[in-house]
């Protein structure tokens, strides 16, 4: 099982439906096996989540740095 890839996958899908952002913020757990359509072992599991969050987390904070970054040039 690529977890890499699971995460890419899921993190795009999440960013795309605004329904799915809603789910994975209240059950990550159960978005993640709904968006996979696997039973993903609990060990695995909460790996997942943070690496969903943290992509999340991380692509937002770039995008936000884009945005300042246009504030200092002439």
């Amino acid at each position: 099982m690529d977890i890499k890839k699971i995460i890419e996958d899921i993190v795009t899908k999440i960013k795309e439906d605004e329904d799915l952002q809603k789910q994975f913020l209240s059950d990550p757990v159960k978005a993640l096996e709904t968006l996979t359509g696997i039973d993903i072992p609990t060990e695995q599991i909460e790996g997942i989540v943070a690496g969903v969050k943290a992509k999340l987390t991380a692509d937002d904070l770039g995008d936000a740095l884009k945005g300042l970054g246009g504030l200092f040039k002439k």
